[in-house]
């Protein structure tokens, strides 16, 4: 098994005592160890001891700090604490949308919004003319009979319509879902059929890359396909009329009403997230009001310090869950950018220039995002004021390396660098940002607070210094309640809980350091493993892509029949750039000695483009799929890729290698 050194080099990034001193990570412990034993010395390892070790204190500290209304008391933290199955504040009610709406009270005219669209000009948004359309919407969906439990989807950009939609949707106690509108009719019915939504917002179509994309035929398809639909709710950002039975945005929230909250329990479900489904159905994953509300809490108040004077910023569409992260901003009193349109238009530091026109104080990203702009010669530090920004928050796949040094010189170098990692699964962060910790290259900063993060062997021992399974010995209140038509559970156990009973195993490769920091290797599912030495592949890509001629590549461990171990490197090129005997020869040397001679690969193929899921992650099973002979309509669901013509190169190289 692979190691990954866990000498502690030079931090990057060191925070200042100031900025220990205020953030409110340091203020929670220095109140929890007065108010619930927790220490008052050693910092943030020690507070992270605690909060495993005592977790039911943990997390009833956590709901007091951040003042959670519940309008029925819980009996106890923890009722049941076994995986799966645990049973967060049982007794208790609350609302989500009613935290999310709790600033109005005391400061109505702040922006709660920014809408940024592809001029890149904010539009701002109130928290009383938020919580008023929120009112406004939850009063009209209750007319139209949706009630507790009812599913309402969301065919939309990221606009503050959709923001609209998800909180009244929970103040009624509705289950939201929501696929972003570049989701073509097949893989937004892949989800949306297996959940029956009663109401469907929709929108005629978006722009992106300096384009409009009219998406009524799909919209039209969706209603068609969707038999359990009571209204349809039509929102014209193209400038179209309503179609003939649907709704219209602007009647709906035009009225000035108090919104009411319905007091749901805990675990009552606020919404569906999906996987990425690349091998059959995304797996409908539901997580509960509560649970979210204070995993939330504790991410965005805690790990990413935010407050009322924080401006939140994330690349993300309405398909991935780091919308749903974004929108929960809004609980901790922060103004959110809702940033609708392409990441790199008109150029490639679009980005930078929204985070200086929003005033963001932390930015999120994509690691892929930052080595492209480090590729195309950006440099945001120079061009755009970026003096607000405190923290450039980057997640997807890991950052590399080099990536961590790009930001540090080409931005700014008191700029606090979070590379972070969870899941979908949990809507949350496993490890990553904490404000008071150092910064170290390529390095996750910690595991979260709650969160008994550790790395285990095969034989499910802990390992430190070595590459292990992730796996989480303790329930987090963010774990899904269930899986939609799941009725046994068995869907749920087998995605989680079957390599390790009663033990979260999360399916990527992790190095826990001996000082406490986490370094992320890639799917476990997509291991490399010549000769019993294995490797993730996200540690081949960061190797392989600092050189500039490649712009993306893939890389696939096949066992064959005969025994032998076929290992091929795909790799995209650079425009201009050509796959000659040289540029072969310096990929190899790259990783023969970055990385390790046994991971050289036996063949480096050109192809036409890396294929990716609908939120960006490269498809390695898939691929490893074609390659060992399944037909492609069993290899992959088709609606859950960006371009199914790539994956029909890999079906013929794999025709070609059979013969």
């Amino acid at each position: 098994m692979t190691t990954a050194p866990t000498e502690p080099t030079e931090p990057l990034w060191q925070p200042d005592e100031e900025r220990i001193a205020h953030a409110a990570v340091t203020r929670f412990q220095a109140w929890a160890a007065e108010h619930h034993g927790a220490p008052a010395d050693g910092g943030y390892p020690a507070l992270h001891r605690w909060s495993v070790d005592e977790l039911e204190t943990f997390w009833q500290a956590v709901v007091a700090w951040f003042d959670v209304r519940f309008s029925t008391p819980y009996a106890r933290v923890l009722g049941d604490r076994s995986m799966p199955g645990a049973e967060w504040f049982p007794g208790a009610t609350l609302n989500y949308a009613e935290h999310a709406l709790r600033a109005a009270a005391d400061r109505p005219q702040d922006t709660a919004l920014l809408h940024v669209d592809e001029t890149h000009e904010p539009t701002p948004i109130t928290w009383a003319e938020l919580r008023r359309q929120v009112g406004s919407l939850a009063a009209e969906l209750r007319a139209l009979g949706v009630r507790p439990g009812d599913r309402v989807s969301g065919y939309l950009p990221n606009v503050p319509q959709a923001v609209v939609a998800l909180l009244a949707t929970a103040a009624v106690g509705g289950v939201w879902t929501s696929c972003a509108p570049d989701f073509g009719a097949r893989s937004v019915l892949d989800r949306f059929q297996q959940v029956e939504p009663v109401v469907l917002f929709t929108v005629d179509g978006y722009r992106y890359g300096g384009k409009q994309h009219d998406r009524r035929d799909t919209v039209a398809e969706l209603r068609a396909e969707l038999p359990t639909l009571r209204a349809v709710v039509h929102i014209p950002l193209l400038g179209t009329p309503a179609p003939e039975g649907a709704l219209d945005w602007a009647d709906l929230v035009a009225a000035d009403v108090e919104p009411v909250f319905e007091q749901v329990p805990f675990s009552h479900p606020l919404w569906v997230l999906y996987s990425s489904g690349t091998t059959g159905l995304p797996k409908a994953i539901v997580q509960s009001q509560g649970g979210i509300l204070v995993e939330h809490l504790k991410q965005l108040g805690l790990h990413c310090d935010l407050g009322p004077e924080d401006v939140f910023f994330w690349y993300t569409s309405t398909g991935w869950m780091m919308w749903n992260f974004l929108v929960s901003g809004l609980l901790t009193g922060t103004t959110v950018v809702l940033y609708d349109g392409s990441p790199g238009y008109p150029d490639t530091g679009a980005q930078w220039r929204v985070a200086e026109r929003t005033g963001a104080t932390l930015y999120g990203t994509s690691a892929a995002y930052v080595m492209a702009c480090a590729k195309a010669d950006v440099h945001p530090g120079r061009d755009f004021d970026l003096s607000a920004v405190k923290c450039v928050a980057t997640t997807g796949s890991p950052l590399p390396p080099d990536g961590f040094r790009w930001l540090h010189d080409e931005v700014r170098e008191d700029l606090w660098i979070a590379s972070v990692s969870g899941g979908t699964d949990v809507c949350s962060c496993f490890a990553g940002a904490v404000p008071t910790l150092p910064v170290h290259v390529g390095e996750l900063q910690a595991a979260g607070l709650g969160t008994d993060l550790q790395s285990w062997d095969p034989s499910g021992k802990p390992v430190v210094g070595e590459v292990g399974e992730l796996v989480v010995t303790n329930p987090m209140p963010s774990m899904p309640i269930h899986f939609w038509n799941d009725p046994d559970g068995s869907r749920y156990r087998d995605s989680y809980f079957e390599m390790f009973p009663g033990v979260w195993r999360h399916g990527d490769w992790i190095t826990i350091t001996d000082h406490g920091s986490v370094v992320i290797h890639g799917r476990s599912d997509s291991t490399l493993n010549r000769q019993g030495v294995r490797m993730g592949s996200a540690d081949i890509y960061e190797a392989v892509e600092r050189l500039p001629e490649i712009r993306e590549s893939l890389v696939i461990g096949l066992e064959e029949p005969d025994g032998g171990y076929w290992m091929p490197l795909f790799v995209h090129l650079a425009e201009g750039a050509a796959l000659d005997d040289d540029l072969i020869a310096r990929i190899r040397a790259t990783i023969r000695t970055e990385l390790s001679p046994r991971h050289v690969p036996d063949e480096i193929i050109e192809v036409p483009g890396v294929p990716h899921t609908l939120t960006g992650k490269r498809i390695e099973v898939p691929v490893k799929r074609l390659l060992q002979g399944t037909p492609l309509e069993k290899a992959v669901n088709a609606g859950s890729v960006d371009n199914l013509d790539l994956l029909r190169f890999y079906e013929s190289l794999a025709a070609a290698r059979r013969g």
